[in-house]
């Protein structure tokens, strides 16, 4: 019979009266594991599924990659650019590309009775995405266009509404400094609250029709194309490919063009979203060391308390190898109980909050109304992994204290 084993679980079960301090010291580090790993759990969810949120909501309001004229200069009045069918077909064979669409953006000015908001329009035709704006809106419904008919219909901000005290149906007069001043009346029929104040304050959709009349471009005109990708993370080989196929229509006499990611049109906001990976890594090391620490604490009592029960063993013959078993086997039961409870209380946290989201945010500060979640087994398993490597090395130095300990002394006074 595994001797040593069976001695890791009497001390375990506290079947061994003299020792009382192991059964609480192997609780306090069962929970120190169960706490920590929990932790850990929920901080990289919370962690992944806010940068996840808000990289959606930029994506959605400006796709992954976008293709616009080389004198860009991130101004709303832009030069337009050639978007035949050709090159729209070229970009459709790029690997990973799911969707294109062509836009124009033109800044103007919102008037009403009592207030005036400068803005940006974005001009959308009928192979516009509606997906992301759909799932923000709050009230009315997207416009259905069409390539034959211009459609009057505007989508504004739920922010721009409230503070023009516009509702669903009213007019909204649009003015534009060209040649002059133009004027365009539209009808509200739709608003959105994205709760990201960049771009709800700044932005409104209306019919590309409407805005390529005012440039005086022809149908085939715009001021890009955006491209939707399958996977965030192949962002910058799609981007490659689709700036070798637009760099190959430079010497035709048309436009040169410039293609450019959604991390280089917001360096900003996804240099602030990088920081985040910085935030949960300095957050899981700090809770691993604290776990780690408390295991080696749990497991120096231990064998401090067990001191004289080492030096017995000692004496009649057991070796070093075998008495540190003891205590690595103990070591086992405590990560393992601790890994089983910190999973069930770190996704069943994560669970209720992704179901029913009882966690509420400020909107105007975080762009979130509830806390986001994101967690995958993947993510869990790694977890897991990267708690179990770690522990189990930090708590075998402890055990190493046992070959230290000398029989003559430890029994001395037993």
């Amino acid at each position: 019979m595994n001797y040593s084993f069976f001695i890791a679980k009497r001390l375990i079960r506290g079947h061994i009266d003299r020792h009382r301090l192991s059964g609480p010291v192997i609780k306090v580090a069962v929970a120190g594991i169960a706490i920590g790993l929990a932790v850990m759990i929920v901080s990289v969810a919370v962690g992944l599924g806010f940068k996840r949120e808000i990289r959606q909501k930029v994506i959605g309001f400006g796709n992954h990659i976008q293709v616009m004229s080389l004198d860009y200069n991130h101004s709303y009045e832009t030069n337009p650019i050639v978007t035949d069918s050709a090159l729209l077909a070229d970009l459709m064979q790029i690997h990973g590309v799911q969707h294109t669409q062509t836009f124009i953006t033109k800044p103007g000015l919102i008037k009403t009775d009592t207030d005036i908001h400068g803005m940006a329009l974005k001009g959308v035709g009928a192979d516009y995405d509606w997906t992301f704006v759909k799932s923000v809106m709050v009230e009315g419904q997207t416009p259905a266009l069409s390539a034959d008919t211009a459609s009057n219909c505007i989508v504004l901000s739920q922010s721009i509404a409230d503070m023009l005290k516009l509702k669903l149906g009213d007019p909204v007069r649009m003015y534009f400094l060209q040649n002059g001043i133009r004027a365009r009346r539209f009808t509200l029929t739709g608003i959105f609250n994205s709760h990201f104040p960049e771009f709800d304050k700044n932005m409104a959709f209306v019919d590309i029709a409407q805005l390529r009349k005012l440039n005086g471009w022809e149908p085939n005109m715009a001021s890009g194309i955006e491209i939707n990708i399958d996977a965030f993370e192949n962002l910058e080989q799609a981007t490659s490919d689709v700036a070798y196929v637009t760099s190959a229509i430079a010497g035709n006499g048309r436009t040169m063009l410039q293609t450019r990611n959604i991390t280089e049109l917001q360096p900003q906001i996804f240099g602030w979203l990088g920081l985040l990976d910085t935030n949960i890594a300095v957050i899981l090391t700090l809770i691993l060391a604290v776990a780690g620490l408390n295991m080696i604490s749990g497991l120096l009592v231990l064998i401090l308390e067990n001191t004289n029960m080492i030096g017995l063993l000692k004496a009649l013959g057991c070796r070093n190898n075998s008495l540190r078993r003891i205590f690595v086997y103990i070591a086992v039961y405590i990560i393992g109980k601790g890994l089983i409870i910190g999973n069930i209380i770190g996704i069943a946290l994560c669970s209720v909050q992704h179901c029913w989201g009882v966690v509420k945010l400020d909107a105007e500060n975080y762009y979130l109304d509830t806390v986001p979640i994101y967690l995958t087994p993947l993510i869990v398993i790694a977890i897991n992994a990267c708690t179990i490597v770690l522990t189990t090395l930090m708590v075998m130095g402890p055990t190493y204290i046992v070959s230290k300990i000398l029989p003559t002394k430890a029994i001395r006074f037993n």
